[in-house]
């Protein structure tokens, strides 16, 4: 008879009962994601209007378009964003982005995020989402002004429990009033990634659930949008 298979506490169980949250904002033709940045242009290639003519009587296809900076939406961060000499987001490996273990931090109501609102969290191998609740400004002038992030205490204490990804629900994991980027270069320097303008953190457990946010591998890409979502 085989033994009865182990389980390590901290890697959430299979079930059959999984339920999937979306965690990435829409991309929509004139959205605004971070002030100064371009809005994306979604428009059709081949529109089924024009299509009809190439096909069989009946059959018509679209063909779509989409124009946009990198960071647009909700995106990851790879060291390469940071780091000349950094991997690109086609050089991170599956394994670091899809099926995290993860948890949640709720720091709703703090601004700048430092290492008491996340000591006594068991973060090492895991994803850690920072849940602000910034996310309800989304789209809107509010959200690019005076938003959560984490400090750079904050930063190295992530580095050294050993997180595995970092993402928050706000502008920026950083202070933008700070041009060193701290945060960015503390966990990018250390190959872990982050993923910015999450939204849905509300609607998770504090542990016990998965982290996805796999961007298509592009050669050269420091950052690109991502489907963000947890399997709880």
């Amino acid at each position: 008879m085989l033994p009865p298979m182990s389980h390590d506490a901290s890697e959430p169980r299979a079930s059959n009962t999984a339920r999937f949250v979306d965690l990435s904002h829409l991309i929509e033709d004139g959205m605004t994601t971070y002030p100064g940045i371009p809005a994306p242009h979604v428009c059709d290639f081949l529109s089924r209007e024009a299509s009809g003519g190439r096909y069989a009587a009946g059959t018509t296809f679209q063909i779509g378009r989409i124009d946009l900076v990198a960071n647009t939406g909700t995106y990851l961060d790879s060291p390469f964003h940071r780091y000349a000499d950094g991997r690109d987001i086609s050089q991170l490996k599956l394994e670091e982005l899809a099926d995290l273990p993860a948890i949640v931090l709720r720091a709703t109501g703090t601004r700048a995020i430092d290492v008491p609102a996340l000591s006594g969290l068991e973060v090492r191998g895991r994803a850690v989402l920072v849940h602000t609740g910034w996310a309800q400004h989304w789209r809107t002038e509010r959200y690019g002004q005076e938003h959560p992030f984490l400090t750079p205490t904050a930063a190295q204490w992530l580095k050294d429990e050993g997180a595995r990804l970092v993402g928050i629900d706000s502008l920026n994991i950083d202070d933008t009033a700070d041009g060193e980027r701290p945060v960015h270069t503390t966990l990018l320097g250390a190959g872990i990634p982050i993923v910015e303008h999450l939204r849905g953190l509300e609607q998770l457990p504090a542990d016990g659930f998965t982290f996805s946010a796999v961007p298509p591998p592009v050669r050269g890409m420091g950052s690109f949008p991502v489907r963000a979502y947890a399997r709880v």
